[in-house]
């Protein structure tokens, strides 16, 4: 179905290398969601709790995504600021491993929207770049596709491995989709996103 898709709409390389690396950041996240509230109250936290730690996030990355955005907009490899929000995504994802209070959580919150406000102008900048132009719709509903399943996936993804193992095992892989995304960007020729 993929290569039939990529062979009707042309979707390039770049195009399909940003899908795929946005797509393990995208699952981390929401591997975390649909169970969020159960981990905060594991730690003593409620429901309140996790609606703060929400809110921190969503203020934290609407703060920075304009400085971010102004700041890609200058820089020659904008993908080096993408890898570099994976790369605090991972951070902070791998900081759940040590929260134990909802002190822990809301810091966690901050770096996490801090993270996905780095990542995300550049994300789009590059992306955009890279679109055809008479297809422009179709390769940005391909993201919002990928955008979809992933997190579906994630979500039925998450609770058996929270369930099945633990917490911890499940903050662990999300971090380590989060550094496997930089290191694929970080490892790629500077011309590849040209």
């Amino acid at each position: 179905m993929w290569v039939r898709f990529h062979r009707y709409h042309g979707i390039n390389k770049v195009l399909r290398f940003l899908l795929l690396t946005n797509g393990f950041v995208l699952v981390s996240s929401a591997m975390l969601g649909p169970i969020y509230a159960l981990f905060v109250e594991d730690i003593g936290g409620d429901l309140l709790d996790a609606s703060l730690a929400g809110t921190l996030f969503a203020l934290t990355g609407g703060i920075t995504v304009l400085l971010s955005g102004k700041y890609a907009d200058r820089l020659t490899h904008p993908e080096y600021v993408m890898a570099g929000g994976y790369l605090i995504l991972a951070a902070g994802f791998f900081s759940y491993l040590f929260a134990y209070s909802i002190w822990h959580i809301l810091i966690i919150q901050a770096i996490l929207g801090l993270g996905e406000a780095i990542y995300s102008p550049a994300y789009n900048a590059i992306y955009s770049r890279h679109l055809d132009k008479s297809h422009e719709a179709a390769e940005w509903g391909a993201w919002e596709a990928m955008a979809y399943f992933v997190a579906a996936g994630g979500a039925i993804a998450g609770g058996y491995i929270a369930s099945l193992l633990s917490f911890q095992w499940l903050f662990l892989i999300m971090s380590m989709f989060c550094l496997l995304s930089s290191i694929m960007i970080i490892v790629m020729p500077k011309s590849f996103f040209r």
